[in-house]
This record gives structure tokens, C-alpha cells and sequence, in this order.
């Protein structure tokens, strides 16, 4: 009878044994799985606007530190080249500086919203005429003589007539399809093709092109304007300020360059014009399929937004963020 009940208890135990190992399996193996669900890896091509590529190449170091075995490939050569790289099929992403249009929506572009940025007219601190062109501004007449209608060639205007006889101003354009251009020209009514000026290509060549001529005048997207870790705008070039009422001076409300943070704010409350303010996004030839390319773009409009304001760009409205995700899930 005593030897029955201890084969009893050494059975019953033998059973509860079994069961922890057959659980703690069950559950290890539960885990494992969950975990190789939400490992990532593989490769995402992106190329096109310089506009967003230093936020995307932030994003895409942020995104990495998270999922390591996801590698992505970042390459900027302007809007146009990331609207055609996209359609083509030859990257998972474009990024794009500019609106879509109906012919590439007809194409059958996909795109997403995912910050704010503006163009900015640049010019040499060292311009002898940079106190007055600081004092007085420009009116978008004036940008429009300069860059539209070819009636304004020299300085003369914004000259104090004691620092130098040669009044010439040397006009800078983009020669690549670019979103700042499109979006320079939206802000004078006009098109990229009607711009005039000296094409240099990308934005890094237009500020050094305006950096190296203190007679130039040029364009550049707000992140090639100012150092993101000073706030300062970059060694070589100023902004030139734009006069909002057109009543001939640069009034305390209109004094929105000094660093990066005030233009920010002026962009994000309006202040700024729009155009050449204007939104930034990710674009693709159809809604992306690739889970990677889905999951990192999720993440951008959603914890990836903690850096755009360090990066030095303007966060856009929430409704287009949670536009954006939707789109992602449906």
C-alpha cells in the first residue's frame, strides 16, 4: 500500500515535470516565432530631391539602429530624377520637392507626406550691397524682374552708391529638374523653364556658385542654407529677406532669417510664403508592397518625427501624418 502511493506521487510528479518543459517549449517556441516576426531585414533604394535627403539619410540611421539587418540605399540627384527613378521601377522610394502633378498622378505615382521645408533666395555676406538688400528686401516684382522677365540685371536698386562701381548681378538658376526651382518659379507664377539665370546643378552647387561670387544672387532649400548643429546660417551665404507688405523695408515681423529655428516657425505658422514653402514627400510607382519599405515608412510618420525639427525641418500637420498612416494600413 505505501509502495503504491509513492509510485503514485513519483508518477504525478513525472507528469507536472513533463507539462513545465512541455510549456516552457510551447512558450519559447511562441517567442522565437513573434520575435523572427518582427525582425526586418533586406534593402531599401531611395534617390531623388537634395531637399529631403539629409532628413532621409537621418531617418534612415535612426530606423537602422532599430532594425540592423535592414540596409538603405540613399542617392540624391533632384526631384525629377527621383520621380523617374520611382516610375521606372529602379528604387523602392523617390524623394520629391514639389506637388504632383496630373500626369504623374495618371502614371500611377504613389506618394506620402512626411515633413516641410521652403526655398530661400541666397546671397553673399560679402556683397557690397548686402546692407541695403537687408535693409529694403525684395519684393516678388523684384524677384520676378530678376528671374522671370530679365529686367533687373544689375544691383543698382539695393546700391549705396560708396563701396563699388561694378553693379552686376550674376544671376544663379538649377539646371537640374528639382523641386526648389519648380517651387521658386510656383512663387513667381511661372515654371522651373521659365527661370533665368546660370543652371548649376544640385543644391550644394548653387550655394558654393552664390558662396564664390558676392555679385550673385541664388536659391537653396532651407537645409543647405543654415548649419543644423549651430542654427547658424552656413559660412558663405546669407538670405536675402523677402518684403511680405511691399512697403519698401524689412518691418520686425518680416525679420524671420537670423537662424534656423526662426525660419522654421515662420514656415510652420505661415509667415513664410507658400509657395516656396511646401511639403516633402516619398513617392512610388503604386502603393509600396515590400514590408520593409511599409514599416519604415510607418515609422517615419509616426516615431521617426521626433528628429525632423532637429534635422532642421518643419513637422507637418498631424491629419497629414494620420492620413498618411491610414493609407499605409488600408
Amino acid at each position: 500500500m505505501y509502495s503504491n502511493r509513492i509510485i503514485v506521487k513519483s508518477i504525478q510528479i513525472i507528469i507536472i515535470f513533463i507539462t513545465i518543459i512541455s510549456v516552457g517549449c510551447s512558450i519559447k517556441q511562441n517567442k522565437e516565432k513573434n520575435n523572427s516576426e518582427k525582425v526586418l531585414n533586406g534593402t531599401i533604394s531611395i534617390s531623388g530631391a537634395f531637399a529631403l535627403y539629409p532628413m532621409t539619410a537621418r531617418w534612415a540611421e535612426e530606423f537602422q539602429k532599430i532594425h540592423p539587418e535592414v540596409r538603405i540605399d540613399i542617392s540624391a540627384g533632384g526631384a525629377g530624377k527621383g520621380m523617374t527613378d520611382a516610375l521606372s521601377g529602379m528604387v523602392d522610394l523617390g524623394m520629391f520637392s514639389r506637388g504632383i502633378s496630373d500626369i504623374e498622378k495618371a502614371k500611377g505615382i504613389w506618394w506620402i507626406a512626411v515633413t516641410q521645408d521652403a526655398v530661400l533666395p541666397t546671397i553673399n555676406p560679402n556683397s557690397p550691397f548686402l546692407i541695403n538688400v537687408k535693409k529694403q528686401g525684395f519684393t516678388k516684382q523684384n524677384f520676378t524682374d530678376i528671374y522671370i522677365n530679365g529686367t533687373i540685371k544689375t544691383w543698382e536698386k539695393w546700391d549705396s552708391g560708396v563701396k563699388t562701381d561694378d553693379i552686376k548681378m550674376n544671376v544663379y538658376t538649377r539646371s537640374d529638374a528639382c523641386g526648389a526651382a519648380q517651387m521658386w518659379a510656383e512663387y513667381m507664377l511661372k515654371n522651373q523653364e521659365d527661370l533665368l539665370g546660370t543652371g548649376i546643378f544640385g543644391d550644394p552647387g548653387i550655394a558654393e556658385a552664390v558662396r564664390n561670387d558676392i555679385m550673385g544672387i541664388g536659391f537653396n532649400n532651407v537645409i543647405y542654407a543654415y548649419d543644423i548643429k549651430t542654427r547658424d546660417k552656413n559660412p558663405g551665404l546669407e538670405i536675402i529677406p523677402i518684403d511680405l507688405n511691399e512697403n519698401g523695408q524689412i518691418d520686425a515681423d518680416e525679420q524671420v532669417y537670423n537662424k534656423l529655428d526662426d525660419i522654421m516657425a515662420a514656415i510652420k505658422s505661415g509667415i513664410y510664403p507658400s509657395p516656396p514653402a511646401r511639403d516633402l514627400y516619398f513617392i512610388a510607382n503604386g502603393k509600396p508592397k515590400n514590408k520593409i519599405v511599409i514599416e519604415f515608412l510607418k515609422w517615419i510618420v509616426t516615431d521617426g518625427q521626433q528628429f525632423v525639427d532637429e534635422g532642421g525641418y518643419v513637422q507637418i500637420s498631424d491629419e497629414k501624418l494620420q492620413n498618411g498612416l491610414k493609407d499605409l494600413d488600408n
